[in-house]
């Protein structure tokens, strides 16, 4: 049986401040898991990633673990590249030995077998790996910087709704208030109380199973709400609410992929959160200079130009912000920081940092991975030996590279 296999190139280890914790293929885009989307379209499971080392031992729910090494890539497996958001209407199940968007190719079936060392470091195009037969066009968007997860958001979400909304059992939305012309799709098992508003005037809106919307709660379209979240109250426009996720107070043009916390007041706009987030009461964002530029985003190559005009914040997983913490536009929150204090923060928080402002403190990775466990047991989650060594890794990856 064909095999897929998501591949992490060398741009995509470069997505700070996810690629320290997960592969690329395991973030939103748009309303699904990158890697999701690649086994809806394939009609198959996924069976491993191929990334980087520090992630040998990622470890999470319905994801695929890492590729051992010294494994070899069978002959005609499908190996997608992580940094192709492919559409979800399409379908790759035929015998095709390479797929193209855009000139490039974003999967291919290898004519031999491939040894895992070639794809390793991550700086093999997948091009090479073809035989010269003709490639299929498929349907979807590259991802060239991680700053297009929230740059296409919008976009993303019309495409995907569109192709999920039909294909759930859904119900009427309640006592709910329904404007603009798009539609509402409210999944069986949701649940939406009086008092709700779903403002379809500029997109669709897809609330999954187990979701609460509480009263005097507004969704603006279009925006997609995963499955067991529960969304307290306020504003959300045009957001991708990842399952197991509480949220309140005004949003905007965010992604939540999933088990992370804002639970209390505070804007938080154009931003991308991590699994295992916590924002304190009152954590704002900024995603608007006031000169009305465009925002400028620190990178492990240095600070880069966005070209977005709006751009909040990236949190890496496990980042958590105290009471009234003041993210400054284009902030890159690394993975495991514990932040807090009065003051708006730098451009850069370094993962695993702890404090209140520069220069921070590290968070010891034994006190680190108990806050872990202790947040995920609050979700039923347990943080298995395999996951917490991942977590050890990353934290001593981070640390070698500065």
């Amino acid at each position: 049986m064909t095999a897929l296999y998501m591949y992490d190139d060398a741009k995509a280890r470069e997505f700070a401040p996810f690629a320290l914790t997960r592969p690329v293929s395991e973030l939103r885009a748009g309303a699904e898991i990158i890697r999701a989307r690649w086994e809806t379209v394939a009609g198959m499971r996924a069976t491993a990633f191929i990334g980087g080392a520090h992630l040998a031992n990622f470890e999470e729910a319905g994801a695929p673990g890492s590729m051992q090494m010294g494994a070899d890539l069978a002959a005609g497996s499908l190996v997608a590249n992580s940094r192709f958001v492919v559409s979800l209407d399409e379908s790759i199940s035929g015998g095709a030995a390479a797929f193209t968007c855009d000139g490039r190719i974003c999967a291919v079936r290898p004519s031999r077998s491939t040894s895992l060392h070639e794809l390793a470091r991550g700086t093999i195009d997948l091009e090479t790996l073809t035989d010269g037969s003709p490639a299929t066009e498929v349907r979807g968007r590259w991802l060239p910087e991680v700053w297009n997860l929230v740059g296409d958001l919008s976009l993303q979400l019309m495409d995907d709704i569109g192709v999920l909304g039909p294909r759930i059992a859904s119900e009427s939305p309640g006592n709910a208030t329904v404007v603009g012309n798009h539609e509402v799709y409210c999944e069986s098992g949701a649940h939406v109380d009086p008092f709700v508003v779903f403002d379809t005037s500029d997109g669709p809106v897809l609330i999954r199973r187990g979701t609460v919307i509480s009263a005097f709660s507004r969704i603006v379209g279009p925006t997609y709400i995963g499955e067991n979240s529960t969304v307290i109250g306020d504003a959300i426009r045009a957001c991708s609410i990842g399952d197991v996720c509480k949220v309140r107070g005004e949003i905007s043009g965010i992604v939540m992929l999933g088990h992370s916390n804002k639970g209390h007041t505070g804007f938080v706009g154009s931003s991308y959160l991590g699994r295992w987030v916590n924002l304190g009461a009152g954590t704002t964002t900024s995603n608007l200079k006031n000169t009305y530029g465009s925002v400028q985003l620190w990178t492990p190559s240095g600070l880069r130009d966005t070209g977005l005009q709006f751009l909040g914040s990236l949190l890496g997983d496990h980042a958590k912000t105290g009471i009234g913490t003041m993210l400054t536009t284009g902030c890159v929150v690394g993975a495991g920081a514990n932040v807090f204090g009065s003051g708006v923060t730098p451009k850069r928080i370094p993962p695993f940092a702890w404090g209140e402002r520069e220069p921070y403190s590290r968070f010891d990775v034994e006190k680190f991975a108990e806050v872990a466990a202790r947040m995920m047991a609050r979700r039923h989650v347990v943080l298995g030996e395999k996951g917490r060594r991942q977590l050890v890794d990353s934290h001593a990856a981070s640390e070698a590279s500065g």
